[in-house]
């Protein structure tokens, strides 16, 4: 537990130090797969402190990206997806034709980053491709692979870096579990 919680004890599962190493081979791949003409698709909200280290990285090694948000909601104010993912904020950029990179922090069910990659194809994206801080595989729904993943995870409630419980915790620099009494 550190100074930073508050209501719920929270273990250290991954140090601000490991995500920062981790984000920095994560933009390295990116790059070496593609460096030029990317549109960032940042999925809100969760995503954002992980999207913002990694759209640095990026410009570290020599990627040139344009960044765009999307908000997808499936949590509400829950510790479980309801299962039924919402758009409640579009993009501004139209992505046809367009080299999408799509940024999440969790994959978990698969069903937030799967209506993402169909919405991208459905607008006719060139290609799209995902990049997720944290994936759950034993907890997947949808039959959906990110193609750079952060970490692996087991299906603990983590929170920090971004992610929340019922919108507390984004603002912690590590990734942590929440314990339970």
């Amino acid at each position: 537990m550190t100074s930073y919680d508050h209501e719920h004890k929270i273990k250290t599962m991954f140090s601000a130090e490991q995500i920062a190493e981790r984000v920095d081979t994560l933009a390295r791949e990116i790059v070496a797969d593609e460096k030029e003409n990317i549109l960032v698709v940042v999925i809100l909200k969760g995503s954002f402190v992980f999207a913002a280290d990694l759209i640095r990285a990026l410009e570290r090694h020599g990627a040139s990206a344009q960044v765009d948000f999307v908000t997808l909601s499936s949590y509400g104010m829950g510790t479980e997806s309801s299962g039924m993912v919402r758009l409640t904020h579009d993009l501004s950029e139209d992505v046809a034709g367009r080299i999408v990179l799509l940024v999440d922090d969790i994959l978990e069910s698969g069903r937030t980053i799967a209506f993402a990659v169909e919405t991208m194809q459905e607008r006719r994206a060139a290609s799209v491709k995902t990049c997720l801080l944290l994936d759950k595989p034993t907890q997947r729904k949808v039959e959906i692979e990110a193609d750079y993943v952060g970490f692996t995870i087991d299906p603990e409630f983590v929170v920090g870096y971004g992610l929340d419980l019922a919108k507390r915790y984004r603002g912690l620099p590590y990734i942590g579990i929440v314990q339970s009494d």
